[in-house]
């Protein structure tokens, strides 16, 4: 099997569709089903299913994981001899369902090590494990549970998630809110699988409700100007009241110990982490959340 073949399987793997898969990889679509045919055909059974929207079956799964790893080892190994050979330090990984809370550390970081080039891949956190196991990333910071063997992790800061309203918000002179009370209220928030939506509809469905939605955004920080712009009320979290570019809202805590957003860093354990990715790791760890500095080392 050619590396080139692999590669290109777990891009159509990734994004189940031929077209897409042809356009992201620049190659005409006939070749690339030539290859993945070629493909079914060494490993005599397909890969996936062609009943209406094509499918990664259950052989496919169990295949993209193995080719996952497998890659992953090579360029493990190609990483390895270059920081060995090179008097550089190479690159680092870093993948995050947001950037946002990470501008601190990461501009520290660069200041210290301007040399070391910073790859930065947004990810959600069903794909995080995945990705630290096929060594695709050297380090992944999600702000919702991962469960998975092989896995290190260190929590970064517990962050208090409140509900931001426009400033002329009947609740805006409140302290506190239930989650009963925003029961009909219009919701700003991001879309599913990302960690500000997947809160909130677990914080309605414990009391059986469902959240009214008014506005699903993929611009994560458009949420605070589309509710400051009065056009709905969104869950907010506490880190986000520190930022120096945050819209007019009122921050009001929600009356749930649930609402809350725990930030954690995951690596691999049994990968080998380059100097690079070490250096990162060290610098996001020794980071002070509250003061926004580098914690002095004693």
């Amino acid at each position: 099997m050619e590396l080139n073949a692999l590669r290109q399987f777990l891009v159509v793997a990734r994004l189940e569709h031929l077209s897409r898969a042809a356009d992201e990889l620049r190659i005409a679509q006939p070749s690339l089903s030539r290859t993945i045919a070629r493909l079914e055909s060494e490993l005599g059974t397909p890969l996936f299913d062609r009943s209406g929207r094509l499918r990664l079956n259950d052989a496919g799964k169990l295949f993209r994981d193995h080719v996952e790893r497998s890659l992953g080892e090579l360029e493990a190994g190609r990483r390895a001899v270059a920081e060995a050979t090179s008097v550089g330090l190479g690159t680092v990984r870093l993948a995050s369902e947001t950037f946002l809370t990470l501008t601190g550390p990461l501009a520290a970081y660069k200041r210290a090590h301007p040399s070391i080039e910073i790859e930065l891949h947004w990810s959600l956190a069903e794909d995080m494990s995945r990705r630290l196991q096929a060594q695709d990333v050297d380090l992944c910071v999600a702000s919702q549970p991962i469960h998975a063997e092989g896995l290190e992790s260190m929590q970064l800061f517990d962050d208090a998630v409140g509900v931001g309203v426009p400033l002329d918000h009947p609740l805006a002179s409140r302290t506190s809110v239930s989650i009963d009370e925003l029961a009909d209220q219009p919701f700003i928030t991001a879309r599913k699988g990302h960690w500000l939506r997947r809160l909130l509809d677990r914080l309605f469905a414990a009391r059986d409700l469902t959240p009214k939605i008014v506005c699903e955004s993929d611009e994560h920080s458009a949420i605070a100007d589309l509710i400051s712009a009065g056009l709905g009320i969104g869950l907010v979290p506490g880190f986000a009241r520190r930022s120096a570019t945050r819209a007019p809202v009122v921050w009001i805590a929600v009356d749930s110990p649930d609402c809350r957003r725990r930030v954690t860093l995951h690596w691999g354990a049994d990968s080998h982490l380059s100097t690079a990715a070490r250096l990162m790791r060290t610098t996001i760890t020794s980071w002070d959340w509250t003061a926004g500095e580098l914690q002095e080392k004693r």
